[in-house]
């Protein structure tokens, strides 16, 4: 009855209105009501808002669910079809039902439209901003006033309210059955640790720290997050952890305990979502936050509120996914704080406390940016998920009974890679599942294949939970498109209208989405829903992109990225695709291709070209340089793939340095970067530094044999991590260093480190840097030390220990074997070690052999360096350390600096120096040394043999003593270092044993100190340098000094700098030049107060500091020659005044030996320069004067032109620019000859003839330089008039005076009056040169060489008249003069010399382009008879060479008449050639155009030219008529006696025409076809021409195209040739047979001096025969036949008969090797008139030239290339002595190093004629390069070493450069080349 009661209600209810049968309501409410709780679960689903208490419910169920439908209904058209769909897919409805139900609720059409119980019942949407609902909202009124014990009942009230929320909300609830997800909600609490690290990233304060209570590394208790002691500001704690770490659920833990009366000390809590908050776009106060949005008191708000204001240190709010912020928010803000703001600036305002003062704020956040409203002072809590106990734990609780708990655990235990996915909560959650249904019916060890990734964990849930055993593909991929399109649009909470019904029944079926209220205002409420997790949104988005029909290949790549993870400052907030990548790796794996092709119905091909795109796609990111953080989301992915080739790919591809900073890294992270290590060849070092890490992260890298660094540097790791480290450490067996550095680890973390150390034995390096550890701990490290066998360096820098401790550490490293270094110093500790050679097995061996003789030598031979600075040690501590050192190793280095010595203790440590063996320095700076104590640390030093340097600076607080090794150590070290090729800078050249530097520089010594300070240092042994730089001596003290140092001994160098001295000083300490033998240089600077007194040697710290010394010429160096050193004397930056300077000149007229003196002063007057001058003839030694960088005046030159007269010593006296001045004297034994030199000095026409005058006192002036002053035109024209009194034999040169052309004419007009002027050049362009050269004699011959003179049509008769009367002049030389063709015509018909030959040579653009035909014709003009015409166009050269007086020919006037009936215009033009060239001997046409009228007027001429001996037409253009008509005259030319016809460009048609003109040339001498093609027939008529020449002396047809038949021809034509000296067929085809067919004729040419064979085929066969015969050529001077393959055997045949004569030898490229090499030198020895060797690229490594007896002619030897190292090299340059005639030597791309060029530098002064060497591309360094330099400075002629491409850095080159101008670093060649025969 009342089942019939409740029916008819529910007909009269408007849902039976609906109902298209009242049977299909009755049967749905009968199917309900089997099931209530489950039907009230879903309504609590759908219906999160609704109270569903049990106030209003009725107690019949029938009834209750009739009601719980309505309120469903009500709900409108989209949840009740959700509703449905929910009911057909969980339920087991019959099919009779489930059809009807979906047909008519399940559909759009089935539900009529009507208004919504939600759209009725609220609101508008939305709340404008700014504005406020005066009757809705509890923040819109004003707040009444309100009693006090009213307002305690209302927030009372309130307060339970808030209470009873929280439990319905929180409550623990076990879903009921029939749920699919029926399984125990338990609560595991994470792994949660305070980080220090507590404040957010803020673009313009960076990092800065807060103070939260408990240390950095310390696990938190859940009731520990709110123990601060923090009593004022804000109480603010953020939370972070990665995705899945459990953050929100635990929020909710937290809720729950509040609720359940757990969290005392808290009145109120509320929790908000920011996701949720972001669906809020107006604007809200407190008030609204907590009521409208959350909870709303029942009545009196503003009382509520108001007792929360008071209380507010007892309120906590909860702010979940502060990373899930759409819009940050500002750190600065101005609006006041009670204003309406958004939520997160509400938020802001609650953390800075500017709303509830002393409320506690806590936030959860992924890691990533902070907001910046943050408060600096938050701390911060990292969330590290499970680790191994609370996966058991959580497993346990999970599955009900025993056994299957027992199952699940060793299933974890057995997969490595799941348990290591259970860390994170959410998975362990996730593979829990899996397990719930894979372990009922599996064998053990199933969930590897089933479960390797995480991806496939999500996969096997799907499969768990979906209904019936069969896959809805449907709903899946429709729950993945609404995933996908959610993660695009940033969404992650879904209204009811963003998910199809089906697909919503689907997700809520399954437990895949959760519904809940959404506020998006105040009064405003819906529906939300989500995925239960954002990563089972990223999974489903993944499954729709790989399986959706509609994506394709290239859409899909493109989700395929990397996001790193560290701290942006550009976004602010982070994305929601972190996992989105990682599914789709995971869903590519084959494993997953099945599922995949049922879900997406295709086959499986179609699924894996998605799973080819995505491999892809990884690969190429592989290929990238990623950041630390894409790296390991990169393994993620590529270990979801679960394909060895790619993981292979990717471990290749990591660098070899991997650098991970400043992200956070958990145990999953470093998993899955060691899967994919172990696909890896090659070793990694890992560099963690600044990342929060996970404590049990090393554990992950167990079993990690790739890594071969590791380092760890962050304030997060603490004991657990050392703990978790030491476990792993014993299983990588390639990590060579590790480091722990600026951790918290104390004594107990220590000791697990400690214990595992010794299972590492293959450790190199170990740093435990800054980690604050005390005296215990870091002795305990110590201990390890015998242990670890090849551990090189251990570092404990910035611990705390003591003096005791500290002097324990020394006494293990005296007592340590392996030990060589301990440094401490303030904040660094670190122990250095070198192993020894034994194995580590052989050094854990027994411990007797230990004690053995072996190693207590090996002890014995050890060193060790000791750094203690700044560590508080005083006299006992050193009494202490002496006894430890006393029985230690020897020492290379003591540094004590920076502690509490003072004198008593620094006296101890001198005294025990000599015990000590210390081989480098001791250091006692800084230690309160006193000047007392000085004296008696110098007395203990003094007679220490060993000691090198002795350094003390009381004003820097230097105290350095320097020890030499001992002489057996000093040999060791020798050996060591036996003079590498790259030898290292950072150690100058050590003084010799028992030579000391003693310096005492800023000691505040005084003239009172000296008597005590030269006692002590008189007994020391050999002193060698005196530095007393920097003191208060005083002139006083340097005189006492003056007589004190006799008794000092002989000293290199004594510093006297920086003591006050002054010029009697000075004058004082010259003096000594005759008291100290040693003395050799004395430098004084006044203004700078430099004193330096030198001995021989020379401070040669090469390269120290990066400075080099300087070059001096005369210095000694390596034992260059043994010449005599001269004394130098230099004075700068002085006032010399004619009093002084007597003085001084006084003073050295007693220095012994040759004596330089270089003066430096601002001005020099007249009257001191004649006083210095007066008295340079009572200075017999002195050789050298110079005056620098000082002001004279301008008589200065007139005074100085007179010292020829004053001092007949002085050989050259050079000034320049009236500021530097330097006169050169004679030695008796050289020869006179001045030299005079005044450039730049300002000298006009009034200084010519006084300074002429003084000259002319000169006996011999073999050089006069006036350049570069102001003659002028009248200048020069009256020193030209004074010319011949001045008896110059040499050279003058007169440039740069501003001459013009009158100038020019002047001297043309002058030469007739000047018989000793041999030649004059003057060019008036750019270069303003104007020379005149002069001989002793009168010269017959004179040259005159005229360049860019600029003449004008008006000079030129002047011209002509000038060279009419100079007598004597030979050779006129006019260069682009702008003599145009016209003056050049004028000019030849007014030269009329009266006898003799005269050469004209015009060099003018002009004649280029004129032609031959016109440069004849002007050569027809000339009043001489023409002897010699050249033409070269390419050169723009006119040539022509004139006979005086003209003279007739008479076979010319005959010819001339035999044309006289000729009117055409080239018969005249014959006619006058014929007469003014009727004398012609040499006829020269280079690089012309020959025409066919130009052939014609030749072929007229040479028939006149009855006397032509000399034909050259070389490398010119010739028509095939012109050649027909020049072959026609040279036919007729019988008496040539040279012929040169190479370069044409001739075919092999012309050549044979040609050669057709060699008839009958009976009386030709010289040949040279070179260049022309000689094929059969034309070689064939020249050799039928050559067997007529028997007065043939040269032939030459290189580049001739002669084989071995030709040259069988041409041997047999040459055997007519008994004449011959010079056979030139280089660059032909000649073979074996040919150089065979012309070995056989050499014999037979008895005056054969050259042949050229270069470059053609000859091989071992031909060279052999032609070293056979060439001894019989007994006056062979050259001999070239490189470029052929000749080998040893020609080359041991060539030694057994080198002709005696010979000069040069070519063999270049000849394929000689060191034997034959060897024996071809030795022959040379034999050949003294050898001048030229070429050997380049030959294998000469053993065979280097060396000569015994020496080659005095030799001028060139070219060795490039021919593997020449040091070694073969110290021969070869003794040779060098051996040739004085030696000019250019190349050595340049071989193997030399610094050896080599030491040997060099030691023999270049001894090569006075020595130009050029070339050292290119070789291995000499810098210090090399400076051995060479110092070479150069003893005097050496060498224009330049060329040094290019050796290991020299620039800056070096530069400065060494920069000192020896002659050392040649660049590409190009930038020096002249020798000239040939200089």
């Amino acid at each position: 009855m009342m089942h019939q009661e409740a029916r008819a209600g529910l007909l009269m209810d408007p849902i039976s209105l609906q109902l298209d049968t009242e049977n299909l309501c009755g049967c749905l409410v009968r199917l309900l009501s089997k099931d209530p709780e489950w039907l009230s679960a879903k309504v609590k689903f759908f219906l999160p808002n609704m109270d569903l208490g049990s106030g209003d419910q009725s107690p019949d169920p029938t009834q209750r669910v009739i009601q719980q439908l309505n309120k469903l209904h009500t709900q409108g058209q989209t949840t009740w079809q959700e509703f449905i769909h929910c009911v057909c897919m969980e339920l087991d409805v019959p099919l009779d039902l489930e059809v009807p139900l979906l047909s008519t609720w399940g559909h759009g059409d089935g539900f009529p439209r009507q208004p919504e119980v939600g759209e009725e019942s609220q609101p508008d949407s939305q709340l404008h901003p700014g504005l406020k609902r005066p009757h809705q909202s509890c923040g819109s009124s004003p707040r009444p006033k309100q009693c006090k014990k009213q307002q305690q009942e209302l927030a009372k009230r309130y307060l339970q309210l808030l209470r009873t929320s929280a439990q319905q909300r929180y409550a623990d609830r076990t879903p009921g059955p029939g749920q699919p997800l029926a399984f125990p909600q338990a609560y595991i609490p994470p792994i949660l640790q305070w980080s220090r690290a507590s404040a957010p990233f803020d673009t313009q304060e960076g990092a800065i720290t807060g103070d939260p209570k408990a240390e950095d590394g310390t696990d938190v208790n859940i009731r520990d997050l709110f123990n601060t002691k923090a009593n004022r500001g804000p109480r603010v704690t953020v939370l972070l952890g990665k995705a899945g770490m459990g953050k929100t659920t635990l929020a909710h833990r937290l809720c729950q305990k509040w609720a359940d009366g757990q969290l005392d000390r808290f009145q109120a809590l509320f929790l908000f979502e920011f996701r949720q908050l972001n669906l809020i776009t107006g604007f809200l106060t407190l008030p609204q936050l907590l009521f409208d949005l959350y909870l709303r008191p029942e009545a009196g708000p503003e009382a509520v509120f108001q007792y929360l204001e008071e209380n507010a240190n007892g309120i906590l709010l909860i702010f979940d996914g502060l990373d899930e912020i759409f819009h940050p928010c500002s750190s600065k803000e101005t609006a006041g704080p009670e204003d309406p703001a958004s939520a997160l600036t509400l938020f802001s305002r609650l953390c800075r406390g500017t709303l509830l003062p002393g409320c506690w704020v806590m936030a959860t956040s992924r890691p990533g940016k902070l907001p910046a409203c943050l408060p600096t002072e938050a701390a911060t809590v990292h969330m590290w998920g499970f680790d191994g106990p609370r996966v058991e734990e959580y497993v346990s609780r999970f599955f009900s009974d025993q056994p299957s708990q027992e199952a699940a655990v060793a299933e974890l235990r057995t997969n490595r890679r799941l348990w290591s996915m259970c860390a994170v909560p959410a998975l362990c959650r996730v593979a829990c599942l899996c397990l719930y249904r894979l372990l009922p019916g599996s064998s053990p060890g199933q969930s590897a294949a089933l479960l390797p990734t995480m991806t496939q964990n999500y996969v096997q849930m799907v499969l768990t939970l979906s209904p019936r055993g069969f896959l809805p593909a449907e709903s899946l991929l429709g729950l993945g498109e609404v995933a996908l399109r959610g993660l695009e649009t940033g969404k992650v909470i879904f209204s009811a209208g963003d998910i199809p019904p089906p697909v919503m029944a689907f997700g809520a079926a399954l437990g895949l989405m959760t519904s809940f209220c959404v506020c998006t205002g105040p009064g405003h409420q819906e529906t939300g829903y989500a995925f239960t997790h954002v990563s089972l949104q990223e999974f489903f988005a993944a499954l729709h992109l790989m399986a959706s029909p509609q994506v394709d290949k290239d859409t899909l790549s493109q989700h395929v990225t990397l996001t790193s993870r560290w701290v942006q400052r550009t976004k602010a907030r982070l994305g929601l695709l972190d996992h989105l990548p990682t599914f789709l790796a995971g869903l590519a794996s084959c494993a997953c291709r099945p599922f995949l092709s049922l879900l997406a119905q295709q086959d499986e091909a179609w699924v894996g070209t998605k799973q080819a795109a995505v491999v892809q796609a990884l690969r190429k990111l592989a290929t990238r340089r990623l950041t630390g953080p894409k790296v390991v989301e990169l393994c993620h992915c590529v270990g979801e793939t679960q394909a060895p080739e790619l993981a292979g790919f990717t471990a290749q591809s990591l660098p070899h340095q991997m650098p991970f900073h400043n992200f956070l890294l958990t145990y999953a992270d470093l998993a899955a970067l060691t899967n994919i290590l172990g696909h890896r060849d090659a070793p990694i070092h890992l560099d963690f530094e600044g990342c929060p890490l996970e404590p049990r992260c090393p554990e992950a890298l167990a079993g990690c044999g790739q890594v071969e660094n590791l380092s760890f540097k962050s304030r997060k790791c603490g004991d657990a991590f050392a703990e978790a480290l030491s476990r792993s450490l014993p299983t990588m067996g390639s990590l060579k260093k590790l480091g722990l550095a600026g951790s918290k680890i104390t004594a107990q973390g220590i000791s697990h480190l400690v214990q595992a150390l010794p299972l590492c034995p293959q450790l190199e390096e170990i740093s435990f840097r800054d980690n604050q550890l005390k005296d215990w701990e870091v002795l305990n490290v110590v201990e390890v030390l015998p242990c670890l066998p090849r551990l090189r360096k251990l570092e404990l820098s910035l611990s705390n220990v003591s003096a005791s401790t500290l002097l324990s550490l020394t006494n293990v490293a005296v007592t340590c074997p392996t030990v060589r270094m301990l440094q401490v110093r303030k904040a660094d500790l670190i122990f250095l070690l070198s192993p020894p050679t034994e194995t580590a097995t052989e050094l854990q061996g027994d411990p007797d052999l230990q004690g053995n003789a072996n190693q207590r030598k090996e002890a014995q031979r050890r060193s060790l360096a000791l750094r203690l600075q700044k560590c508080q040690l005083g006299v006992h501590d050193v009494e202490v350390l002496i006894a430890q050192l006393r029985e230690g190793p020897h020492l290379d280095e003591v540094d004590l600096s920076g502690n509490r010595l003072e004198d008593e203790g620094c006296q101890l440590m001198a005294e025990a120096a000599p015990q000590l063996h210390i081989a480098g320095k001791l250091d006692l700076s800084s230690n309160g040394l006193s000047l007392a104590g000085v004296c008696r640390v110098l007395s203990a030093v003094s007679t220490c043999r060993t000691l090198a340097e002795f350094h003390v600076s009381l004003l820097h607080k230097t105290v350095v003593l320097k020890f030499a090794p001992e002489p057996e150590e000093q040999e060791v070290t020798q050996k060591r270092a036996a003079f590498p090729d790259s030898l290292t800078f950072q150690t100058p050249s050590d003084p010799p044993l028992c030579a000391p530097r003693i310096r005492l520089t800023h000691c505040a010594l005084q003239a009172q100190h000296l008597e005590h300070l030269c006692k002590a240092l008189g007994g020391s042994c050999c002193l060698c340098h005196l530095d007393l730089s920097g003191n208060a001596l005083g002139d006083k003290g340097a005189a006492l000094l003056a007589q004190l140092l006799p008794g000092v001994g002989a000293l290199q160098s004594l510093n006297l700098s920086e003591n006050g001295l002054s010029l009697d000083a000075v004058f004082s300490l010259t003096q000594c030049f005759s008291t100290l033998p040693w003395l050799l240089h004395l430098d004084f600077s006044s203004e700078s107060q430099r004193v330096i007194l030198r001995g021989d040697g020379r401070d040669r710290d090469l390269l120290a500091a990066g400075s080099l010394p300087e070059f001096q010429a005369g210095a000694q160096f390596l034992g260059f020659g043994q010449r005599r050193i001269s004394r130098s004397f230099c004075l700068r930056e002085c006032q010399l005044e004619p009093l002084s300077l007597s003085r001084l000149c006084e003073t050295l007229e007693k220095c012994p030996g040759p004596l330089e003196v270089k003066l430096s002063c601002n001005v020099l007057s007249d009257q001191s320069l004649e006083t210095l001058l007066h008295h340079l003839p009572r200075l017999p030694e002195l050789s050298l004067l110079q005056l620098t960088q000082m002001e004279l005046s301008p008589r200065s030159p007139l005074l100085l032109a007179d010292i020829f007269s004053l001092c007949p010593r002085v050989q050259k006296v050079d000034l320049r620019s009236l500021h530097h001045a330097t006169l050169h004297f004679r030695s008796s034994e050289e020869q006179e000859g001045g030299c005079c030199g005044f450039t730049g000095c300002g000298l006009s026409q009034e200084h010519v003839e006084p300074l002429c005058w003084l000259l002319s006192k000169c006996e011999d002036l073999s050089q006069l330089d006036l350049s570069a002053n102001l003659l002028g035109d009248a200048g020069l024209r009256c020193l030209l008039e004074c010319l011949p009194q001045v008896p110059i034999s040499g050279s003058l040169d007169l440039s740069h005076n501003g001459i013009s052309q009158e100038s020019v004419l002047c001297l043309v007009e002058t030469l007739p009056s000047c018989p000793r002027v041999r030649e004059a050049s003057v060019n008036l362009g750019s270069k303003q040169s104007f020379w005149i050269h002069f001989s002793r004699q009168e010269e017959a011959r004179k040259t005159l060489r005229l360049s860019e003179c600029s003449f004008e049509p008006e000079h030129v008769p002047r011209l002509a008249t000038g060279l009419s009367q100079a007598l004597w002049l030979t050779e006129l030389t006019l260069t682009q003069c702008f003599v145009g063709l016209e003056q050049l015509t004028i000019l030849l018909g007014l030269l009329k010399c009266p006898e003799g030959l005269l050469t004209l040579r015009v060099e003018e653009p002009w004649v280029g382009k004129a032609g031959v035909l016109t440069l004849l014709e002007v050569c027809a003009q000339a009043s001489g008879n023409v002897t010699e015409i050249s033409i070269s166009e390419t050169q723009q050269q006119l040539c022509i060479q004139l006979e005086f007086p003209h003279q007739e020919n008479p076979e010319a006037v005959a010819l001339r008449l035999a044309h006289c009936d000729l009117g055409t215009h080239h018969s005249l033009l014959a006619r006058q050639l014929m007469e003014t060239c009727a004398r012609l001997r040499q006829l020269s046409l280079s690089q012309v155009n020959l025409c066919e009228a130009s052939a014609l007027l030749l072929q007229s001429l040479l028939l006149s030219l009855s006397e032509l001996k000399n034909f050259r037409l070389t490398s010119s253009c010739v028509s095939s008529n012109g050649l027909a008509h020049l072959t026609s005259g040279l036919s007729h030319c019988h008496h040539l006696e040279e012929l040169d016809l190479s370069n044409n460009q001739l075919g092999e048609e012309g050549t044979k025409v040609l050669t057709g003109s060699l008839e009958d040339k009976c009386w030709l001498k010289r040949l040279d076809l070179s260049h022309l093609p000689l094929g059969g027939s034309t070689l064939a008529a020249l050799t039928q021409g050559l067997s007529h020449m028997t007065l043939l002396q040269s032939l030459r047809l290189s580049r001739s195209d002669i084989g071995d038949v030709g040259c069988c021809h041409l041997s047999k034509a040459l055997r007519a040739a008994t004449s011959l000296e010079e056979l030139g067929l280089s660059h032909n085809q000649i073979g074996d047979t040919g150089a065979q067919n012309l070995a056989a004729v050499l014999p037979g040419l008895p005056e054969l001096r050259k042949i050229d064979l270069s470059a053609n085929g000859i091989g071992p066969a031909g060279g052999a025969r032609l070293a056979e015969c060439l001894p019989l050529c007994r006056r062979l001077e050259e001999l070239m036949l490189g470029c052929n393959a000749l080998g040893d055997p020609t080359a041991l045949g060539l030694a057994r008969g080198l002709p005696r004569h010979l000069r040069v030898l070519h063999l270049p490229s000849s394929h000689l090797g060191p034997e034959g090499a060897l024996s071809l030198v030795q022959a040379l020895d034999r050949c003294p008139h050898m001048e030229e060797i070429r050997l380049a690229e030959n294998n000469l490594a053993g065979g280097v030239p060396h000569f015994r007896l020496g080659l005095p002619l030799l001028r060139q030897i070219d060795l490039v290339s021919c593997e020449i190292d040091n070694q073969t090299a110290k021969p070869l340059t003794a040779s060098f002595v051996l040739c004085p005639a030696l000019e250019e030597i190349m050595l340049s791309w071989n193997l030399l190093g610094d050896e080599a060029a030491a040997e060099l530098a030691r023999v270049l002064p001894r090569m006075g004629r020595l130009k050029r060497v070339d050292l290119e591309k070789n291995r000499i360094t810098a210090y090399g390069a400076w051995l060479l330099a110092e070479g150069l400075a003893q005097g050496s002629g060498i224009q330049v070493i060329r040094l290019w491409n050796n290991p020299i850095p620039p800056d070096m080159a530069q400065r060494l450069q920069s000192q020896e101008p002659r050392l040649d670093f660049a590409f190009f060649d930038n020096q002249p080349q020798v000239p040939q025969g200089t």
